[in-house]
């Protein structure tokens, strides 16, 4: 089943930068998803077990060597993907 999931991530620190930025990186480096970030969050496709293993291993390696922080992640039960044909490409 492909899934779509919007993440949020807030480091409460006053350096969270570099963290958002790790937080990306390490999505971005698991085979099998399409990570599509943006300024206000980030967006994850992919097959359900896939997606939910690389979110799984981003919030436990954040939540063990940062500890405090807040992830808000929600699903679709479809792949909402951008096409050139969605609203999303077109210019306004």
């Amino acid at each position: 089943m492909r899934v779509s999931a919007e993440v949020s991530f807030y480091p409460l620190t006053d350096d969270y930068k570099p963290l958002i930025r790790d937080v990306i990186a390490r999505l971005q480096s698991h085979a099998g998803i399409e990570v599509i970030p943006n300024r206000m969050s980030t967006q994850v496709f992919g097959e359900f077990d896939a997606v939910n293993a690389a979110l799984s291993d981003v919030m436990k390696r954040q939540f063990e060597t940062n500890g405090h922080a807040v992830f808000v992640v929600k699903w679709l039960g479809t792949d909402r993907r951008p096409t050139p044909e969605s609203a999303e490409y077109r210019s306004v």
